[in-house]
């Protein structure tokens, strides 16, 4: 896949979890070539110092126009990266996009609104010359799949990377899983399910939460027989959406039944007391103890952890591990803080090539 050049607009998130969009790219994407950050609250730096305090020599502009001010480099296109509540384009966004479009640069939008069938948007667009590319917008009924069975003739390994809550990490653990796979040698291939995950590139996917409810199942089955099918990889990875108890959006069955996902890494923040959306419901997440019980009842096996360190100082995050590891018996790493190292030998454990076990 050819990169092509990109500004990214946070407008002010950079630096928050809504940004998450923003951080995917910054932490990896074979569709852009990131160019520059735009965010009027971190102008100047570097991105990835906001982001996790790594730099990745990323610059942060304050506006739009800032950039093109110092910079002569042309973007293709800007890209919304930011993933919100509701999928609503804040109003506050509207003119550093109006920028954006003005200086020829196409926009890719992965929210619920859709820039495409704005007047105004695509009026700018159409008089510049440029696309509206809306990420999230569903896709004919005639081009959906549905669950046919297919999915039983799968030789590959299927691991989900599936979470306790939704935004905790479940993409940027996966993207580390298969990046990891590859430094040893062993080839696996990733399905994205969200509109960050089809921004950074992956071959195979399709974008979960816009997809009508009855084809949803299918059109997991899909990318999973055409990933087995046209990149024959060892290993098989699932991006995991939401959680199986979050009741703002519940999803990780469609996982184990319908992708037939017979292994599970599952992401866990333990500093994280409510879920997701419910916090002023007081609605507490579940103890690991218990999804991992829950998945099992799924007919499938957790084979390891790994921890959103979020709201924990260094020290506990590792504390916490240790413990949980002690208890559980299956290993449990830190993606952002250690890597993903430790999961090497239960995924090892579970691939085959050729009816041996890869021992290598």
């Amino acid at each position: 896949m050819q990169k092509e050049k990109a500004i990214v607009l946070t407008h002010g998130l950079l630096d928050t979890p809504l940004a998450k969009t923003a951080h995917g790219l910054l932490r990896g994407t074979e569709r852009f070539e990131v160019l520059a950050l735009i965010d009027y609250k971190h102008p100047d730096k570097d991105a990835g110092d906001v982001m996790d305090g790594r730099g990745r020599q990323v610059p942060v502009f304050a506006s739009v126009e800032d950039y093109f001010l110092h910079q002569t480099e042309q973007p293709i296109w800007c890209v919304v990266g930011v993933a919100l509540p509701g999928g609503k384009l804040p109003d506050d966004f509207r003119g550093e996009l109006k920028s954006a479009i003005a200086r020829k640069c196409s926009i890719v939008c992965g929210l619920h609104t859709f820039l495409s069938e704005d007047p105004e948007f695509s009026r700018l667009a159409e008089e510049e010359g440029v696309r509206l590319l809306d990420v999230r917008k569903p896709k004919p009924r005639h081009e959906l799949h549905f669950w046919s069975g297919e999915i039983f003739t799968v030789k590959q390994p299927i691991i989900a990377v599936l979470g306790t809550d939704c935004a905790i990490g479940k993409r940027t653990t996966c993207r580390f899983i298969m990046e990891m796979c590859a430094r040893h040698h062993l080839h696996a291939e990733m399905i994205y399910t969200g509109q960050t995950g089809w921004m950074q590139g992956y071959r195979h996917g399709f974008i979960f939460d816009s997809t009508v409810n009855d084809f949803i199942s299918g059109e997991l089955e899909h990318a999973v027989v055409a990933c087995a099918r046209e990149s024959n990889p060892d290993l098989i990875l699932l991006e995991g959406q939401s959680a199986l108890r979050n009741p703002t959006g519940p999803a990780g069955a469609e996982y184990l039944l319908s992708a037939n996902a017979k292994a599970v890494i599952l992401h866990h923040a333990p500093g994280r007391v409510c879920y997701e959306g419910t916090e002023a419901l007081g609605y507490q997440i579940r103890s690991i103890e218990s999804e991992i019980e829950l998945i099992r009842l799924y007919d499938a096996e957790v084979i390891g952890i790994t921890l959103n360190g979020e709201h924990l100082t260094l020290e506990a995050l590792q504390t916490y591990r240790d413990d949980l590891q002690q208890r559980l018996g299956i290993p449990v790493a830190l993606p952002l803080e250690e890597g993903v190292e430790a999961l090497l030998p239960a995924i090892r454990a579970r691939l085959k090539k050729g009816g041996e076990w890869v021992n290598g």
